[in-house]
């Protein structure tokens, strides 16, 4: 059989507002979520076994094997499925790691995409949804890979039709951990970060055929309860949100996830291409993505 391959996809938090931390230590959260055209490559050649070799620019930092969201996605299914086929996995790794893209997250979805195919069994198998669960928070979303509102831990999905979005992606390679940020952020079980009122109260997201003036007009009123306490961990983050902010045609600069990446929307492709290039120029040293969010 020959090999399968899936895209792991960038996931970029638009919006991400945390409601509060439950008793159980977990915080409940409201995001809209896009996927960017930027991903690593998972491949698999079906076989007996569980391998995984990674390769690509940023290989290095994937870690030991055994650490690896890939590898803990499928050892979790296969104690779920009878007789579940593994094989040969080769992860080709382009996204920066702990960057707040959920790059470990799209890797597992892609690996359980992967499985799926090649051992029959349907996207929404309740065993893969589980397997999903339990991997991350992030990887229920990223198994779908497509726009959508995010709340809970990560376990609600609403799925939403958006615009192309042409952005800017900068990560300045300094490493975020979630942990760091959530425990910077300073709630103690059970506390609420909003009012009740505020809870109750539904954004209104764009309906469908929305333009992109009318997203980022949502967007803007929105925010990244992240953003401070990731920023206060590593200052960089500022100074690339002010390098993003600074370029000719950016509508709004924000940053993704729990850091460090942040992106920028604009007008229109030619306009984040050249904003790209002018960064790129400026910080050589810094990850940069132009293309589009959707």
């Amino acid at each position: 059989m020959p090999a399968l391959i899936e895209d792991g996809r960038a996931k970029v938090n638009l919006t991400l507002r945390v409601i509060g931390r439950r008793v159980d230590g977990y915080h409940d959260l409201e995001s809209l979520v896009a996927f960017a055209d930027c991903a690593d490559r998972l491949s698999l050649t079906p076989g007996p076994k569980l391998n995984l070799s990674t390769t690509g620019p940023l290989a290095r930092y994937c870690g030991e094997t055994s650490d690896n969201l890939v590898f803990k996605a499928a050892q979790l299914l296969g104690e779920r499925v009878p007789d579940l086929r593994f094989g040969d996995f080769i992860l080709d790794k382009v996204l920066p790691v702990a960057a707040g893209i959920g790059g470990g997250s799209a890797d597992a979805a892609a690996a359980l995409r992967l499985l799926a195919q090649a051992n029959g069994l349907a996207i929404d198998d309740a065993r893969l949804i589980e397997v999903a669960k339990l991997t991350g928070a992030d990887v229920p979303v990223c198994l779908a890979s497509r726009a959508c509102v995010m709340t809970g831990v990560g376990e609600t999905l609403l799925p939403l039709s958006l615009p192309k979005l042409p952005c800017v992606m900068v990560n300045p390679r300094v490493p975020v951990a979630t942990s760091d940020v959530f425990k910077a952020l300073g709630l103690r079980n059970g506390q609420l970060l909003v009012g009740v009122t505020d809870v109750l109260r539904a954004t209104a997201w764009p309906e469908e055929g929305a333009s992109i003036e009318d997203l980022v007009e949502v967007l803007a009123a929105g925010s990244n309860d992240l953003e401070a306490p990731a920023t206060r961990i590593q200052p960089v983050i500022g100074e690339v949100l002010s390098a993003l902010s600074a370029t000719n045609g950016a509508w709004l600069a924000r940053m993704s996830g729990s850091g460090a990446t942040c992106f920028a929307i604009f007008e229109n492709t030619p306009e984040a291409q050249r904003a790209s290039q002018k960064i790129q120029l400026d910080h050589p040293q810094w990850w940069v993505h132009a293309g589009t969010l959707s």
